[in-house]
């Protein structure tokens, strides 16, 4: 990819080991400063991304620079090598291999890890220029709770400990297995995973080695917090650590939720280029277009002949995350010839054209079997939703049609 701007290496007097790496992967120009100039050095390089050798004495100022790279657009990644235990939300961290064997595969993965944080910013500043009327779009504005999906997989006494702590700060879907986790992946957006105990070296190894192989996940953050393995796997946002929860917590966090950023600015391309007939957010229709759009299916449907159902799938209002992971679930699983959208009551209705009353159903407990492993918020509360199901009938309306499902949304609910 095309070198964007200069890179700002932020330490002490002494040059770090990593800026070599810098130099060997021919991410140029880099400039070095000083942590007394680095706030102002931000504004006057214009960095396309700041890498920074923080220690427990340069916290404020870690906390100024970090303040200084969150105002600007686009995405201005910041990442700090071995940073303290607490860093700015928006500060990526990376950990350097003590094993003298695994540095140059640390070298590689930082390298990788700056070059996947420098494709965000492109997309972004692709979302700033396409986007009329421009609107302000920022890391800041991403909220893990809401706005970000985890996959926890593990088993055993520490389980609980990592379940707990992390769903305190954003969505977990949880797995005990290799193989749910699998299922997870290919069925639900996942933003970070987060290995912990219960597995042997071997099946670890394994699970990481078909991630990297695979380019969907080949950039997820991942944080392993067992075993003895090297990080010498082409996964340039893996972290191996060690430690109470809260650790995992802060390291895993603002990985998590830069990926976030990346699947919303993706999904605000995708509605930028429909026109903004797509909810950004959820990736279904919008509310005006849903309501368009199906009252155009039933029309057709009674013009022409064939199958038409609809389904509502009802959330508890007081979790509002629970619809939104249901509407991106339904978004990615369902029949390209379908189409939904979230709507203002806090649920989710879907269009099954081209669909009996039995098929709409058998689709129906498809989506909701996926979304019933999703956990939320401090509680853990299950995205669990009420279903009902209706079909076009011969003296049907659009307005009919809702109509009789609202209707029965609510005896199933009763």
């Amino acid at each position: 990819m095309s070198q964007q701007g200069p890179i700002l290496v932020v330490s002490t007097a002494r040059r770090p080991p990593f800026a070599a790496a810098l130099d060997a992967a021919k991410l140029f120009p880099v400039i070095e400063t000083e942590w007394t100039d680095s706030a102002r050095a931000v504004e006057q390089v214009q960095p396309a991304a700041v890498l920074a050798a923080p220690s427990a004495t340069n916290e404020a100022e870690l906390a100024e620079l970090a303040a200084r790279v969150a105002a600007r657009q686009p995405y201005l990644p910041l990442v700090a090598v071995d940073p303290p235990a607490a860093i700015p939300d928006n500060v990526i961290p990376f950990f350097q291999s003590q094993d003298a064997q695994a540095q140059q595969g640390g070298i590689d993965r930082l390298v990788g890890r700056l070059r996947a944080a420098l494709r965000i910013r492109s997309l972004h500043a692709t979302v700033m220029r396409r986007l009329v009327p421009a609107a302000p779009m920022t890391l800041s504005q991403i909220d893990p709770a809401r706005d970000a999906t985890l996959l926890l997989v593990g088993r055993g006494g520490a389980y609980p400990a990592l379940s707990v702590a992390l769903g305190e700060r954003i969505g977990v879907v949880g797995a005990l297995s290799i193989e749910a986790a699998a299922k997870h992946l290919n069925a639900r957006d996942i933003d970070g995973i987060v290995l912990g105990e219960g597995f042997s070296l071997r099946v670890i190894d394994a699970f990481l080695t078909v991630l990297t192989e695979d380019a969907r996940f080949r950039n997820l953050p991942v944080v392993v917090t067992v075993g003895d393995l090297a990080p010498t796997y082409d996964l340039p946002n893996l972290e191996m650590i060690s430690g109470d929860a809260s650790n995992v917590v802060a390291t895993a966090l603002p990985l998590v939720r830069q990926h976030a950023f990346e699947a919303h600015l993706a999904r605000t391309l995708k509605a930028i280029d429909a026109n903004g007939l797509i909810d950004a957010r959820t990736g279904l229709l919008t509310v005006e277009a849903f309501e368009r759009d199906f009252a155009s299916a039933v029309y057709q449907t009674q013009q022409r002949g064939g199958g038409l159902s609809v389904a509502r799938f009802a959330f508890d209002p007081d979790h509002p995350r629970a619809q939104f992971d249901g509407a991106r679930i339904i978004s990615r699983l369902m029949r390209r010839m379908d189409f939904g959208a979230a709507q203002e009551d806090g649920s989710v209705v879907v269009v099954f054209t081209e669909a009996d009353l039995k098929t709409a159903h058998t689709i129906a407990r498809r989506l909701s079997s996926v979304m019933r492993h999703t956990s939320h918020g401090r509680r853990d509360t299950p995205s669990d939703p009420t279903v009902s199901v209706a079909t076009l009938l011969p003296n049907d309306s659009a307005k009919s049609l809702r109509s009789r499902l609202q209707e029965d949304g609510r005896r199933v609910a009763s």
